[in-house]
Order: C-alpha cells, then structure tokens, then sequence
C-alpha cells in the first residue's frame, strides 16, 4: 500500500513519494520483486526533487541484493545515471572510463543494455568525443524507440538520448523524440516533470534552431507544469535557464534580467541536465554588461566542468561567454580562452559548435585576423542547422567588412543576417543589421519570412543529392547551378529539416512534427 501510495504521487508530489517508499523499503519480509520496484520508483523521486546523490546512494545501498546478474547491471545503469547528473560528483572521469568499458561489451538486446548505450552516449557528447562516436550510442540506445512511460523504466534516459541528437546537429530528430514523448505523457494523463521536461526540452531544440518565438512559448508551458510540481526541482529550473536563454537571444535583455531577478533566491539543483544554468547567468550578466561577474561566474563554472571532464562547448558553452567577459580587461587572456574553445569543437566535430567557436574567436579578435574567423565561422554555420547563431556570424561579418571599406560584400552578408534574424524573430539582431544596412548606404529591407515553410522543388532535389553523398561541385553541375549558390540552399536546407549534412537521408524520409498543441486546462 505505501508503494501504491508513492507511485499515485510520484508524478506531481515527489517529496511525498519520497516519504511513502523510504517507509515501504523498511518494511520486513519484502519480496525480492516489490523491494526492486521501490527502489527505482525512489530513486526517481529524489532524482526528481533534486536530490541526485541520495538517488544514487539507493542503488549503491540495494546493488548487493540484486537477485540476478540482469538486475544488477540495470542497477548499476541507474547509479551511473544519477552520478552523471550530480554537480558535486567527485569521480566523473573514473565512471565515465568504466561505463567506456561496459558499453564496449553489451550487444545491446535487452533494455538495461540499451539505457546503458543512451548513459555512454550522453557521456561521449558531454566529454566532447568525436560526434560519430555520440551518435553510435544513441542509435544503439534508440534501437526501435524508447518509451517515456513505461511503468518499469523511466524516461531520464529517452531525454538524454534526444538531447544527444539535439547537440550533434540533428535537432529535427531530437524534436521528432520530443514530441512523441510529449503526445505519450498527454495519453497517458501525465502532468508533472515528464511533461514539463518535454514541453521545456523541445523549447530548447527550437531555441538552437533558431525558431525563438516558439521557444519561449514552449518553456512557458514547460515552467507553468513544473512549477505545479515544485520551484528548485530540475524540470524549473532547466525551464528558467531556457527562458532566460530564449530572451536574450530575441534582445530582451531587461525581461531576462527581471525574470532572472525573481528567481535568483531559489536554490540550484544539485543536476548537470541541459542547458546549464550558471552558465546562461554568466551570459545574461555579458548581455547587461557587468563583465566582472560574468567573468566570474563563468570561471566558476568551467572549473566545475572541466574537473568532471565535461569539455564540449556544444553542450556547456561557458568558454565562448568568458572570451568576451575577459576581452576588455585581458584580451590576451581572452584569446587563449577562445582558441581552447575552438580546438575543442574542432575535436567533437559538429559544424555549429566550430561555427559558434570561431564566432567567438572572431569577437576578441582586431585587424585582419578577424575578418578571416568570422568568415570561416559562417561557413561552418551554413552547413548547420543553427539558423539564429548563423545570423549573428552573418551580421557580425557584414558588420566587419563595411568597416574596412567593402561595402558590397558588407551588404551580401548583412542582407542574409537581415533575412535570418527575422526568420527567427530575433529582433534586436534585425534592428543592427537594419542599422548596418543603413550605415553601408544600403536600403533596409522590411521582411516576413515563415521559417516553418517546406522545402521548395529546388531544394527538394539538392537535398537528395547531397543525402546521396554528392559533393556541392558535382550538384551545381548537374542542376547548372554555381556552388556557392548550391551551398546557401543547402543552408536552407539544413534548418527547414533540422541537420547537418550527415543526417539527411534520415530526416528525408521522416515528415516533420508540428508543434504540439497547448494541453487544456486540468479541471481537477
């Protein structure tokens, strides 16, 4: 009966389902089956509440009662995963060798396996291993889906694999995930952390696509459940990062300031799930100019993750907001920074992440130098689906080039800024590069773009080359068209779709998901 009673508040309650199964496990004469399914529902619980190290410490206690070698491996799956997601894990480089070692003999068949390949892919991109090594453990994880909802696993797992997708260039398929993990929780009446996790984690794939009004919707929604569940879990507080991430991208710098200000007394969770909220904190206090405890709080914060072995800026992209918090007061410094930031892209891989960190170089960067890494930073962005963090390279470049007297490169690159920024609704970035525009004696173009449009037949027939594996070279040969101009629409392509180059041919054959509709109100 205490183990019912937890599982009925475990959605909307974890701090009462946390009271009802630590009584239940302290019953005597507990069935090996009953006293396993308390443990993972209390895990889970704490795990929700914040509470990471003593949802590890349940598995660690309960491991050597294991009645099967499958149990045991499943119950070192998930002390693995709520070690992963604590702040203070003190042995991060020691588990992430050992589960090295453990998914390099699992064939993956049964499902204990196949969480363990989803914890190893996480780990990959997280450590910043090449991409295609991430990848390969999310598909082995995948397998042929993982469900959200199921009474026996939990869905921490199925998020981290999404997000996997979301942060090596393919956040159409993570969205696609998102999505049907969200449609799920609905069927099956669930309101609390699941939902919220979903409506909040699909915001963020739209903010690093670039779709910035649909991603502030979405982390409305996602905080509106999570706070029914309670403040300073990891579903609020992954919301509150999102939110304020999303403002500051569309220039609402003083709204982000003001939603941060509300939130500032709550405690932090003791989690690492994405984004990483000291490090959108350090980039609102960047955004408000208070560099000195920018620089700071960054500092913090890459300590923290560099000791735990978490050194890809796709995923914690402290580095890049350091640089610039450091440029005034130390640019030798901040340089070095930088170009740390860049070779750890260029070790993970992924087109958005070298792209971002060479735009980052670029910005503590003078003189000619400057000119060549923003120029190398849009190109690598224009073979990403990152359309918001392409705008501002292109704008930045534009920018760039009318200050050393070329205007009609200057206009080519900031008419394209001009177009994307509005696409994504970014419209602090439109008002500058209006005001570039203007400034190169160009006309300001006033524009609405949908950036839910399909592909056009062009496009359409480019995408399939280049999912064949053609070169860009050999496309504009067949269809007479420039490469250059192959290249931009390919561009188009990548963020109409929601990939890189690499995932084309899967997201080819799969039909977009829309977003999801606005649950109606709980009448209860």
């Amino acid at each position: 009966m205490l183990y019912e009673l937890g599982c009925a508040a475990q959605l909307t309650e974890p701090d009462v389902t946390v009271n009802h199964l630590r009584a239940a496990l302290e019953e005597p004469a507990l069935g090996p089956e009953l006293r396993e399914a308390i443990t993972y529902r209390l895990a889970q619980a704490y795990g929700h509440s914040g509470r990471m190290e003593e949802a590890a410490q349940v598995f660690a206690d309960e491991v050597g009662r294991a009645t099967s070698a499958r149990t045991r491996l499943r119950m070192q799956t998930e002390q693995l995963m709520w070690n992963m997601f604590r702040a203070d894990e003190k042995e991060s480089p020691a588990r992430s060798r050992r589960l090295a070692r453990l998914a390099d003999h699992l064939t993956g068949r049964g499902m204990a396996e196949r969480y363990l390949m989803g914890l190893r892919a996480w780990d990959a991109m997280t450590r910043g291993e090449p991409v295609a090594t991430a990848l390969h453990y999310a598909e082995e994880a995948l397998g042929d889906g993982l469900s959200w909802t199921d009474d026996d696993w939990g869905f921490e797992v199925p998020i981290l694999v999404a997000l996997v997708f979301l942060h090596c260039d393919q956040p159409g398929r993570a969205e696609e995930l998102f999505n049907k993990g969200i449609a799920e929780c609905e069927r099956k009446g669930w309101r609390g952390s699941h939902l919220a996790f979903g409506f909040t984690l699909l915001g963020y794939a739209r903010l690093r696509r670039g779709a910035l009004g649909e991603a502030e919707e979405l982390a409305r929604e996602g905080m509106r459940i999570a706070d029914l569940v309670g403040s300073s879990t990891p579903a609020h507080w992954t919301a509150v990062g999102t939110l304020i991430g999303t403002l500051i991208c569309r220039g609402r710098v003083q709204e982000a300031q003001e939603f941060a200000a509300r939130h500032r007394g709550e405690t932090l969770p003791q989690a690492t799930l994405c984004p990483d909220v000291p490090s959108v904190r350090g980039e609102l206090l960047l955004a408000a100019s208070l560099h000195r405890e920018a620089r700071n709080q960054l500092t913090e914060v890459g300590r923290r993750m560099d000791g735990r072995g978490m050194r890809n800026p796709a995923w914690c992209p402290w580095q890049l907001h350091l640089a610039q918090a450091l440029a005034l007061t130390d640019p030798r410094q901040a340089a070095e920074v930088a170009d740390d930031a860049v070779r750890r892209a260029r070790q993970f891989g992924t087109h958005s992440a070298i792209g971002k960190a060479l735009h980052a170089a670029a910005t503590v960067t003078q003189g000619p130098d400057r000119i060549k890494l923003l120029a190398e930073a849009v190109s690598h962005l224009m073979r990403s689906p990152a359309a918001y963090d392409l705008a501002v390279a292109l704008v930045d470049h534009g920018a760039a080039l009318r200050r050393i007297g070329l205007p009609q490169e200057a206009g080519d690159r900031l008419y394209r800024g001009l177009e994307g920024a509005v696409r994504c609704g970014a419209d602090a970035l439109a008002a500058r590069a209006r005001d570039e525009l203007s400034a190169a004696g160009l006309r300001p173009m006033q524009l609405r773009v949908d950036h839910t449009s399909p592909l056009t037949s062009q496009e359409q027939v480019i995408a399939e080359r280049a999912a064949e594996g053609w070169s860009d070279a050999r496309i504009g040969e067949a269809t007479g068209l420039e490469e250059r101009e192959v290249a931009r629409l390919l561009s188009d392509v990548y963020r109409k779709v929601g990939t890189d180059r690499s995932g084309l041919a899967k997201r080819l054959i799969t039909p977009t998901v829309g977003l999801p509709q606005r649950p109606a109100p709980d009448p209860g």
